[in-house]
């Protein structure tokens, strides 16, 4: 049996939020569960569902802050 293994680098998460990160091509991951958020349609908004409440894509834009690189000793 062969296996796939997709692997998937984070450039953004979320500054209220720090366990939701997004990818550059707009995929969304939570960090806790390690599952992929889906996109969702609300009332003619586009948007992700983040702790239970549904947040739209522009509002998101505001949140986000790029991940900042950790120092490693060696």
């Amino acid at each position: 049996m062969n296996t796939i293994t997709v692997s998937y680098a984070y450039k953004y998460r979320l500054d209220f939020a720090k366990n939701y990160v997004f990818t550059k091509c707009g995929k969304c991951f939570n960090l806790k569960t390690n599952t992929q958020i889906k996109k969702v349609y609300n009332s003619r908004c586009i948007g992700f569902n983040i702790k239970g409440k549904f947040y739209s894509l522009t509002k998101l834009r505001n949140h986000l802050e790029k991940i900042p690189k950790e120092k490693t000793p060696f």
